[in-house]
């Protein structure tokens, strides 16, 4: 990235993920709907073989019982190679997540459940085509999934023959047909419900959707019941008090936007339950080969702006640190690591280069950051650029690989002699993680 680009960098996706700028956005579509006369519709992007898919199909008659909205289901094929460059993992831990956070959302997905076979993936989308157009999807859909994910294909028969199914041709169409609308509109993954120009991921964003559908006035009866899928809180529960401590491993990178939102809770986490923190940190996606398409970086930008304004965290103005910053940053941790200042230094960048639009690739910014951290400038310069810190994170990301995960942040509970390790992938998922070091403890 260039100086020039850097400087401007900050003010232009600070307008992007603005408040003001997403209600302006807002209010020209309700505008624009109330002008075309248009019902308030939201589009739900159903992927077969996705587990989240299966999630959110599980809410969406609640969905349409609370809110005075019309669904309108689509069909989608996967991301492209360049949306999932890590196909397979991702297919893996999407199965192990989707049962692991499941109960917390009152949903159901069998643990240990194994990829559907295609014939009964396709089975599923013949019987879906005809009950979209038949106004039964909403019903259909997670029937159809709990039978395919367990696979029973005796009960998934059996409702083809209950439901229908059209031929095979009408069904590929479709999939084809949904995939282009969903790039279109400017996305990449299943499960996801999109309404009035910005994206919902199935459950773990449903809150943000039944939010703004309550702000407009729409929930069917008064009152204010509970949010359908609200991500659950323990932090508000008593701290256990063990006989021992456990050990948290923290996967971050300094090129995340979700690990720069998640720095400050996962210290919080760490002070307010009784797990010792060890740092893990791996070099970005982007510079370890892994493509990040323009419509992803758009999205998570967005994402994380919304996730940073719920956790109430700084987020916004963004100065790009990829490459040489974070080559810079990292040939720092080691220093920082000796002195006791290791995480304080990465947080620092991360909130420099996330929330404060601060050029890290600059000795000026990169000052910032070391002095904020509570080190001292004139002894980091003596190390800064040296090699040396290139190993530690290379054997974090095959440790992070190990654990069938590639993407930050993530994070390993160390279990006890005789019980398994606990692992996980997001930012969104640290209310899994508590929940986890509570048990244990």
């Amino acid at each position: 990235m260039s100086s020039l680009a850097r400087r401007i960098s900050p003010h232009v996706i600070g307008v992007l993920t603005s408040p003001h700028t997403r209600a302006v956005r807002r209010w020209l579509v309700e505008q624009r709907r109330r002008l075309r006369r248009e019902p308030q519709r939201v589009l739900y992007f159903h992927q077969i073989d996705d587990p989240y898919s299966q999630l959110a199909a599980q809410v969406l008659p609640e969905l349409l019982a609370r809110y005075e909205v019309e669904l309108v289901p689509h069909l989608v094929g996967p991301p492209s190679d360049a949306a999932a460059p890590e196909r397979q993992r991702l297919a893996d831990f999407a199965r192990r997540d989707a049962a692991d956070v499941a109960p917390g959302y009152g949903l159901e997905f069998p643990a240990g459940a194994a990829a559907p076979a295609p014939e009964c993936v396709e089975l599923t989308a013949r019987m879906l085509v005809p009950a979209i157009s038949a106004g039964g999807f909403a019903t259909l859909a997670a029937r159809a999934g709990s039978a395919l994910w367990r696979g029973d294909r005796a009960r998934l028969e059996a409702l083809a023959r209950e439901s229908g199914v059209t031929d095979i041709a009408t069904a590929h169409a479709a999939l084809e047909a949904g995939s282009r609308l969903r790039e279109r509109l400017g996305h990449y993954l299943g499960g996801m419900l999109y309404y009035g120009g910005e994206w919902y991921w199935g459950v773990d964003r449903l809150h943000f959707l039944e939010r703004r559908l309550r702000s407009l006035r729409l929930l069917r009866k008064a009152g204010a019941p509970a949010l359908i899928a609200a991500r659950p809180d323990p932090s508000a529960e008593p701290a256990p008090q063990p006989s021992e401590r456990l050990t948290l491993e923290f996967y971050p990178s300094l090129r995340s936007p979700y690990t720069a939102i998640a720095m400050d809770r996962v210290l919080a986490l760490s002070k307010r339950l009784p797990v010792d923190l060890v740092l893990r940190p791996v070099l970005p996606m982007v510079m370890r080969g892994l493509p990040v398409p323009r419509e992803k970086q758009l999205y998570i930008m967005l994402d994380t702006k919304r996730e940073a304004e719920d956790a109430g965290v700084a987020f916004g103005r963004v100065c790009d640190p990829v490459g040489r910053p974070v080559e810079r940053g990292f040939s720092l941790y080691p220093w920082a690591k000796e002195r006791g200042r290791a995480f304080e230094l990465l947080r620092s960048f991360t909130r420099a280069a996330f929330a404060e639009g601060v050029d890290t690739g600059t000795d000026a910014g990169l000052r910032l950051v070391v002095e904020r951290a509570g080190l001292d400038w004139s002894e980091a310069q003596e190390h800064l650029g040296r090699d040396g810190w290139q190993g530690e994170l290379e054997a974090n990301r095959e440790q992070l690989f190990a654990l069938g995960l590639w993407g930050v942040p993530s994070f390993r509970l160390l279990g006890r002699p005789g019980e398994p390790d606990y692992s996980t992938w997001g930012q969104d998922r640290l209310w899994r993680v508590e929940q986890e070091i509570r048990r244990r403890s």
